[in-house]
């Protein structure tokens, strides 16, 4: 198997850990405290991995297209959190269930975004260009549009105290993400091993999900109610996402190889790097978490649909 045939695969390695989680959650409870306790190192590598994917260190390369690079930030910076401010009449009222549809739809993703665009005849190399860009700009950005989108949320669910272990778990892999990129592109030769770490996501994914269902038996069970509500709420933001990308794609006269690759921009999200502020929450927001992971496999049934219709209909 290539490293494209188990990302095609990934949905179903997902859904089967899920389930092996919560199967194992509710034979064996006592589990949750190791699980737990798991959780933590396991995500903190995940975000390293993927980090090294990242170009960190040619920022610059990203806005050589300057279209492209403008219908990207545009897209993703602007639109979707004004779409996201418009929906929020809309939006369930339970708080825990709005801050998670905030929390996952305002980051754009980093790293299957690349493997869809190629996998969707988009445009690879601007994609892995871009994906810096869209990186910091999120961290920098998100605490501003949590802020002016989910106030009352935040005041009800953060104290500043339990911020920190989040950061922790973003910042530390994103630096040590930096200096291994350093240290890879010093010798030709060493470029095997950002090969080899592109291998981890997935599995490493699947054994955060397997870890997260097995700890929150409870709350996956409480949280039910919210499958029928938030699941036609991602599968319509996929939509609306892709019709972005059309319009900005037009607007900026793309190409229709760079107008797919804006679209799989539009349309994926970065669940696992708001996952630890989701996990920081204190009890009772256990929801936060459980809708993250609900978009992450909303969102992968959707790239299967976009893989398909970008480039026959939509970017034909």
């Amino acid at each position: 198997m290539n490293r494209l045939s188990l990302e095609r695969w990934q949905v179903w390695i997902y859904l089967a850990a899920i389930l092996a989680g919560l199967l194992l959650g509710g034979a064996a409870p006592d589990v949750a405290p190791l699980f737990e306790w798991l959780l933590w190192p396991v995500l903190i590598l995940l975000l390293y991995v993927t980090f090294v994917q990242v170009p960190l260190l040619h920022l610059a390369d990203a806005f050589r297209d300057h279209r492209f690079v403008a219908a990207v930030l545009i897209g993703n910076f602007v639109l979707v959190p004004l779409l996201l401010w418009l929906a929020l009449p809309w939006l369930p009222a339970d708080p825990a269930v709005r801050l998670g549809i905030l929390l996952v739809l305002l980051v754009p993703c980093t790293d299957w975004f690349i493997t869809f665009s190629q996998l969707g005849s988009g445009n690879t190399p601007r994609a892995i260009a871009v994906t810096p860009a869209n990186l910091l700009l999120q961290l920098l950005l998100l605490p501003l549009y949590l802020w002016w989108l989910a106030r009352a949320e935040l005041a009800a669910g953060f104290a500043p105290e339990q911020l920190l272990p989040a950061l922790t778990v973003v910042l530390v892999p994103l630096a040590l993400a930096a200096l291994s990129e350093r240290w890879i592109e010093a010798r030709v030769e060493r470029a095997i091993w950002r090969e080899r770490l592109a291998w981890w996501p997935v599995p490493l994914l699947a054994v955060v999900v397997f870890l997260i269902a097995g700890a929150q038996v409870g709350a996956v069970r409480a949280a039910t109610w919210l499958l029928p509500v938030v699941v036609p709420l991602f599968a319509a933001y996929l939509l609306i996402a892709a019709l972005l990308a059309k319009g900005l794609a037009v607007l900026m006269k793309l190409p229709a190889d760079q107008g797919r690759t804006l679209a799989f921009s539009l349309g994926t999200r970065n669940s696992f790097v708001v996952l630890p502020f989701a996990l920081a929450l204190p009890p009772g927001w256990e929801a936060v978490a459980v809708v993250i992971v609900a978009q992450s496999l909303v969102e992968l049934f959707g790239m299967l649909f976009y893989l398909w219709w970008l480039p026959r209909r939509l970017f034909a």
